[in-house]
């Protein structure tokens, strides 16, 4: 079995990563923005790897990330307790229906619409990042932007402490495979109206690199 895989969405991202990493047998990809590619890429990775002999140990979807005020400090770390499919459902005029109470036969479901992180990766994690903020990282399609729908996520997730792109595809993926998984993120802006002014990119890719160094 090889070491561990990390999956971020972008190169600099992967860059970021890998200026922090100590061990050698930590393989790292950029794996493309949004839940399709990502979890596509990752399916690839982890059945190539199986195929030639040599397993991931573990799967980390890791990068930046927009964070709920008040829950994630910019410029923070946040460890996923689990990754929530959070625009994977239908509307309705009482509000939004997650997948798994639209009625569909569970076999339908897969993983169903939260994969929760592995006890013991998660637990490793936070024992070696002490500071981090643990809670729910929502994976969406489409940025959330407004202060109605930011308010609404907050609501209907009320232990979300971030939003990404990519992470429960990545879960989805580690799942299949039956291999552990968890998510990682630092915060380069609050979730809300787009203010370009107020994200602190270098900052999440700093704390992206400094966490780094705790993955082996």
């Amino acid at each position: 079995m090889t070491g561990l895989l990390v999956l971020t969405a972008v190169p600099a991202e992967a860059e970021a990563v890998r200026a922090g990493l100590a061990d050698p047998t930590v393989t790292v990809r950029a794996v493309g923005v949004g839940p399709a590619v990502a979890g596509a890429t990752t399916a690839r990775l982890l059945a190539l790897a199986e195929a030639a002999g040599r397993p991931y140990r573990a799967v980390v979807s890791a990068g930046i990330a927009g964070g709920f005020a008040g829950r994630a400090p910019v410029g923070g770390t946040v460890l996923a307790s689990r990754s929530v499919a959070a625009d994977l459902g239908a509307e309705s005029p009482g509000g939004f229906i997650p997948l798994d109470e639209l009625g569909m036969p569970a076999e339908l479901l897969g993983a169903g619409p939260t994969i929760e992180a592995d006890p013991a990766l998660l637990g490793r994690l936070r024992a070696a990042l002490p500071e981090a903020v643990v809670g729910a990282v929502l994976t969406v399609s489409t940025v959330t932007g407004t202060t109605a729908s930011t308010a609404a996520l907050a609501d209907r997730h009320p232990d979300a402490v971030a939003e990404a792109m990519e992470g429960y595809a990545v879960a989805v993926a580690a799942a299949q495979a039956g291999i552990p998984f968890a998510e990682l993120r630092t915060i380069s802006n609050p979730i809300g109206p787009r203010d370009r002014d107020g994200w602190r990119m270098r900052e999440a890719i700093t704390a992206l690199t400094g966490a780094a160094r705790t993955l082996s």
